[in-house]
């Protein structure tokens, strides 16, 4: 089935794992525990915290005892800010195919796709790390 919006599987662990880790307060949380939460591949949880750290959102510690603390205040980090440093900057698109020149004297979308990439970057901008913390 067709979904409208579609969150890559990196996005995905990037945002539940970064709720996770703020949720830990000041606890670490290892590449291991978040996999498992999010019944994902290791390997793919590792290097999508490797983009979050070098964003400078998280700290990491080696070794066995080791794991992700949050580098920010939750209050500072967006889920925008997050996605961002995942995927790459988030465009308005004109159009959902990128087409430069319509055949139409007009948009068949009516532009809805750009409408929804903004309204999707402004929802993405007010979820802060701190509403999810209990």
């Amino acid at each position: 089935m067709a979904k409208i919006i579609h969150l890559t599987e990196a996005a995905s662990i990037g945002l539940h794992g970064m709720i996770l880790i703020a949720q830990s307060k000041d606890e670490l949380i290892n590449v291991n525990t978040i996999a498992e939460k999010m019944n994902s591949s290791r390997h793919h949880v590792a290097k999508v915290f490797q983009r979050l750290v070098k964003a400078g959102m998280l700290d990491s510690v080696r070794g066995p005892s080791g794991g992700f603390v949050l580098k920010k205040l939750p209050e500072e980090i967006s889920f925008l800010n997050i996605f961002e440093a995942i995927e790459g900057e988030l465009e308005e698109a004109e159009c959902p195919n990128n087409h430069q020149i319509c055949p139409f004297d007009k948009c068949i979308m009516n532009n809805v796709a750009k409408q929804m990439s903004i309204d999707f970057k402004k929802y993405l901008n007010s979820q802060l790390l701190v509403n999810y913390i209990k």
